[in-house]
This record gives structure tokens, sequence and C-alpha cells, in this order.
């Protein structure tokens, strides 16, 4: 079992740059997969990007390719979402989650296990 908590989250002009984290406790993180989400008010939950547990390639949904970067630290247990050239349409609640998984699975909200409580985002024009 891991529990979740992100931070970071805030107000900011479009173009400018946040940085989200998610530390966890419980369990190591390294043992599982691992991934950012975001919710938008009445929207369904939407995939930002993943890092395996065995350490391969990130993968970033194409709305945020070149734009954020995630990374992880086993070591502290911690994650984090570096987000640059922010835009308008980023403005959600961000979600960090840990599950393990299929790497085929790993944009399915329903694969996650873990779950933070979420850090608002909101970017204005």
């Amino acid at each position: 079992q891991v529990q979740l908590v992100e931070s970071g989250g805030g107000l900011v002009q479009a173009g400018g740059s946040l940085r989200l984290s998610c530390a966890a406790s419980g369990r190591s993180v390294s043992v599982y997969d691992m991934s950012w989400f975001r919710q938008a008010p009445g929207k369904e939950r939407e995939f930002v990007a993943h890092i395996p547990r065995s350490g391969g390639n990130t993968n970033y949904a194409d709305s945020v390719k070149g734009r954020f970067t995630f990374s992880r630290d086993n070591a502290n247990n911690m994650m984090y979402l570096q987000m640059n050239s922010l835009k308008p349409e980023d403005t959600a609640v961000y979600l960090c989650a840990a599950g393990i998984m299929s790497i085929y699975r790993s944009r399915v909200p329903a694969e996650y296990s873990f779950w933070g409580q979420g850090t608002q985002v909101t970017v204005s024009a």
C-alpha cells in the first residue's frame, strides 16, 4: 500500500511554468508504475505522463509532449512534473497515481490502485 500527496499547484499566466510534486509514503514507489493524470470540470480523467516501474522510457500525452517533464526519485519516494509553456487548456486538477499494469494499459485510470487527492492548476489567458 502507498499513500500519495500532491503539491505545487497554483495560478499562473499562459506561458508560465509550475513544478508539481507527489510525495509517497508507505511502500516504495520503485515497485509501481507511476503516472500523472488530470481532470477538468465536467470532463473525464485524462492521462498526462507515465514512467514504468522498470525505469524505461517515459511517455506523454500528445497534448503535453515537449512541454512537460515527468521524473521520479525512488530513493526519496518522490515524483515531479515540470510543466513549461502552460496553456489555458492545461487548467485542471492534477493527480498522481500508482499501480502495476502492462505498458499497454498505462493510460487507463482504472488500472491504478492508488491516487493522491490532487492539486489545482489554473492557467490564465
